[in-house]
């Protein structure tokens, strides 16, 4: 049986790499790279810098794959996504070929495959046809990158914390994060909220701002978009909360 290992690799810092993660990429016969276009070539460049920084064993090599694309003009947004993982467990499973009987292979997720990440669901649908087994390591998330970042703790005492997407951001009534908001959702919430935003969390290129909503939201529109323009993606987080 082929063993599939999704390793959680940080939000963006090579050093966000945990041992355990390390250990699992060194099983690896092959190590598989998502390629996303020229546009995100920076991702797939920081994977082949964690690997060579970290993978020792003389065996593994490294594979790029093409990553189909989500019909975003489907007017159901939840069809959409399921046609879009099926396409992807569909290149998965030709991409095992690859992997020797009994061998290992890795695939390098951003952030923590365990929180607005894919892969695990997708594999999951792998298994149905083909018979592997699967190992998760955790990474530390852009949640832990921003509240690092601004030097917060993301829960204030007692209080809990609610995580969100863009697509689902309504009424702020407790602390919220929010993640994948290509809509930028905060222009429509509560201008007397407090938001702590980030930008390509924990890299050479990390933004953050700070403040009461209603005097840093342009900002932060201003500087999203010239920060899109010049890397031509941007993968951003923020957590909104009242006022003290």
């Amino acid at each position: 049986m082929k063993t599939i290992l999704i390793v959680g690799i940080g939000a963006g810092n090579p050093e966000h790499i945990t041992i355990q993660a390390i250990n699992a990429l060194n099983r690896a016969d092959v190590l598989f790279i998502p390629d996303k276009g020229a546009s995100k070539a920076d991702l797939a460049d920081l994977r082949r810098e964690i690997i060579a920084r970290y993978v020792t064993n003389p065996a593994s090599r490294t594979l790029g794959y093409a990553v189909p694309r989500r019909d975003a003009s489907n007017p159901d947004y939840g069809a959409g996504v399921d046609d879009w993982h099926a396409a992807l467990a569909e290149r998965f499973a030709g991409l095992l070929s690859e992997v020797p009987d009994n061998g290992v292979c890795a695939f390098l997720v951003w952030g923590d495959p365990g929180l607005y990440d894919s892969t695990i669901r997708i594999v999951e649908r792998l298994r149905q046809t083909h018979p592997v087994s699967v190992e998760i390591m955790p990474g530390i998330t852009s949640v832990q990158a921003l509240t690092a970042a601004h030097g917060i703790a993301l829960n204030r005492i007692g209080q809990p914390v609610h995580i969100t997407t863009g697509r689902k951001l309504a009424g702020v009534s407790e602390d919220t994060i929010v993640m994948l908001d290509g809509q930028i959702a905060f222009t429509e919430a509560d201008p007397d909220l407090e938001i702590f935003w980030g930008a390509y969390l924990g890299t050479p290129d990390e933004i953050t701002i700070s403040g009461r909503l209603g005097d840093v939201a342009s900002q932060i529109v201003e500087t999203r978009q010239t920060a899109r323009a010049r890397h031509g993606w941007i993968m951003d987080t923020y957590l909104l909360r009242k006022r003290d």
